[in-house]
This record gives structure tokens, C-alpha cells and sequence, in this order.
């Protein structure tokens, strides 16, 4: 086949493919600038620490973070076949994501609009 044949770029495409197990929570209802705060505090940190920073977090992104991190957690082991003990966040981030528009009635017939913004956030977890 060519060089530029659609089969073979389809397949150096997926050889290139991440196969570290993530997890994915789209349109979270938490801004990109709240849900970094919460995401920073645990980037880099074992899985066992992370969960425990996520359990004592006051903020609303922590309990949205904690449940997308379980769930990356049994996507390692149950597809990875990895230890849940030797695991650690290798990458977390959080995207822009839709932003509802609402109107907020305002004195003398004035409106003001409120942007309800969401967030596309990514856990990447590895092995050590």
C-alpha cells in the first residue's frame, strides 16, 4: 500500500495510542479555574494520598475529583491488570468546556447576564 494510504495512517495513528489507564468527566458543572485548584493539590501524589487529600477538601470540585479518581482507579485494574498500590496521578487537567447564558433581572429594566461555565477534567494514571 502507499505511504499515505488511509489504512496505514489509521494504524501508526492507534500504534501511537496512550495506553495508560484515565478517566474522564465531561461537563462538570465546576469552572476550569476551581476544579485546578482541587487538581493541583494532587498532581503527581500516589493514589492512597491523593484520596485522602480529596476526602478533607472543603471545596465542591474535590467530591466530583474524588469520584472521577476511584473510577480511574478500577479502570487500572480492571483493564490494566495493575496494582492499585504502586499507581500515582501522572497527569491531571481540567478544559474549557459549554457555558450556559442566563439573565439576571437588574434595576431600571436592566438585564445582566450570569455564565454558568463547565469543565471537561482528565485523570491519567501510571505505574511506578
Amino acid at each position: 500500500m502507499a505511504k499515505g494510504h488511509r489504512s496505514q495512517i489509521k494504524r501508526e495513528r492507534n500504534a501511537q495510542k496512550d495506553t495508560r489507564p484515565s478517566a474522564k468527566l465531561s461537563y462538570a458543572r465546576v469552572s476550569v479555574q476551581k476544579a485546578c485548584f482541587v487538581l493541583d493539590a494532587i498532581r503527581g501524589k500516589d493514589v492512597r494520598t491523593a484520596l485522602a487529600v480529596l476526602a478533607y477538601s472543603p471545596r465542591y470540585a474535590s467530591s466530583l475529583i474524588e469520584k472521577l479518581l476511584k473510577s480511574a482507579i478500577a479502570n487500572a485494574e480492571n483493564n490494566n491488570g495493575m496494582d492499585a498500590e504502586k499507581l500515582y496521578i501522572a497527569e491531571c487537567y481540567a478544559n474549557k468546556g459549554p457555558t450556559m447564558k442566563r439573565i439576571r433581572p437588574r434595576a431600571q429594566g436592566r438585564a445582566y447576564r450570569i455564565e454558568k461555565r463547565m469543565s471537561h477534567i482528565t485523570i491519567v494514571l501510571d505505574e511506578r
